[in-house]
């Protein structure tokens, strides 16, 4: 049993139309009047289309939730009228006049996807599009985006390259191979100065994006990770964050133990520790040990609680995250952590030894969970991000088998 990869589909049916009326963009209905107006239509449905005309052989391996009407919809119900495959569901609803949609709409649907549990939001727009999608997610959730281009002005970095390309990385995810995560620049350039003959394009803040990893490609020529210094750039990275201060608790595995070496802390290789403040205040913990500081640490902060981590590695050859090996992080002790709160590492090599090719049903490379809850575990499944060297970091799947 798998989930499905669950895309988050919004599309801006304004966008791009003010590009060949001259007006240097698309921002209000006003300009899409306009262009309009002088006879040029929006081509984003065409665009989107492309960007699933990839991905029709492996329609039965993901599922879509998307908005009413020109937004989604509408699109949706033409690709699913050739392809009776296409598995799509609409989980935001507006009562709009036509196409003319306003940003809190984008903003709203983006939201409400992400409340859905959408595993990446795939939108269609330019840099104004884009922006709306940044104000719509928590600037502490690892929520996935990709942009297909589809606006006058994309200087944002979130962004395909093509419609088609867009597609393409949507199979890797689908597809469970590696693929790499940034953070991108969401930028914006404003319309009125350019139209006046000024460029002023402005931070508006960052997403997280896949991209295109070259790492298998450079191992079938030769490259090769040498372990001990990518578990050194892995510990370098996590050693920062963990000395801003917070709770941590740390899994068992050699991953882990050398991030605990870095920071000169005490380690139990085949157990659970937690580092408080920089400090280890439990060793080899029991879950009854690890739920009572929780609880207690939670009770005590009340609404203004530290947030807490889990750093945990997949077990090599196996790929289990949860219920081999660390039983100790027991649903209840996720529960009270939260998904969004987990830090998992592991080097690219590692990874790659889970991949099963020749298995169809199993193809790629996957993360596994067995808490023994077989709910409770169905509602990790999804893209996990794992940290894979300093500032370096690919998603996997996380399934349940």
């Amino acid at each position: 049993m798998e989930k499905k990869l669950t895309i988050g589909l919004v599309l801006n049916p304004l966008a791009g139309v003010g590009g060949p009326a001259a007006l240097k963009g698309s921002d209000g209905v006003e300009l899409y009047k306009l262009a309009t107006e002088l006879g040029y239509e929006s081509k984003v449905a065409d665009r989107v289309s492309r960007t699933f005309e990839v991905l029709a052989s492996c329609f039965h391996e993901f599922r879509v939730l998307t908005v009413s009407g020109a937004m989604g919809a509408d699109l949706c119900n033409e690709i699913s009228e050739h392809q009776p495959g296409f598995d799509f569901d609409v989980c935001v609803e507006f009562e709009l006049e036509s196409r003319l949609t306003e940003p809190v709409h984008t903003i709203q649907a983006a939201q409400q996807l992400v409340d859905a549990g959408v595993d990446i939001i795939l939108f269609a727009g330019g840099d104004g599009t884009a922006i709306n999608i940044h104000d719509a997610l928590d600037a502490n959730a690892r929520q996935l985006v990709l942009g297909i281009p589809c606006g006058v002005k994309m200087h944002s970095g979130v962004f395909a390259v093509s419609p088609e390309a867009a597609g393409i990385v949507l199979q890797q995810l689908i597809e469970g191979e590696l693929v790499g995560v940034t953070s991108r620049e969401v930028r914006d350039i404003d319309e009125a100065a350019l139209r006046a003959g000024t460029v002023n394009a402005q931070y508006h803040g960052e997403m997280w994006v896949p991209e295109q990893h070259r790492y298998i490609q450079a191992v079938k020529q030769g490259g090769l990770e040498v372990e001990e210094l990518v578990l050194e750039e892995i510990a370098a990275g996590l050693v920062e964050l963990i000395q801003l201060g917070g709770v941590y608790i740390v899994g068992a595995g050699t991953t882990t133990a050398a991030i605990m070496d870095k920071l000169n802390l005490p380690n139990t290789l085949l157990g659970i520790d937690v580092i408080d403040d920089g400090i280890v205040v439990l060793s080899d913990a029991s879950e009854e040990a690890l739920f009572r500081f929780l609880d207690a640490k939670m009770s005590s902060a009340g609404q203004g609680a530290a947030t807490i981590k889990l750093l945990v590695t997949p077990i090599g050859g196996q790929g289990h995250l949860f219920g081999r090996g660390n039983q100790q992080v027991s649903p209840r002790i996720l529960t009270l952590i939260g998904r969004e709160n987990l830090l998992v590492v592991a080097t690219k090599s590692k990874l790659e030894n889970l991949a099963q090719p020749g298995e169809e049903e199993k193809k790629g490379i996957r993360l596994l969970v067995d808490t023994g809850d077989r709910v409770f575990d169905s509602s990790l499944c999804g893209l996990m991000p794992v940290v894979t060297g300093y500032e370096d970091a690919v998603v996997c799947r996380l399934a349940l088998d």
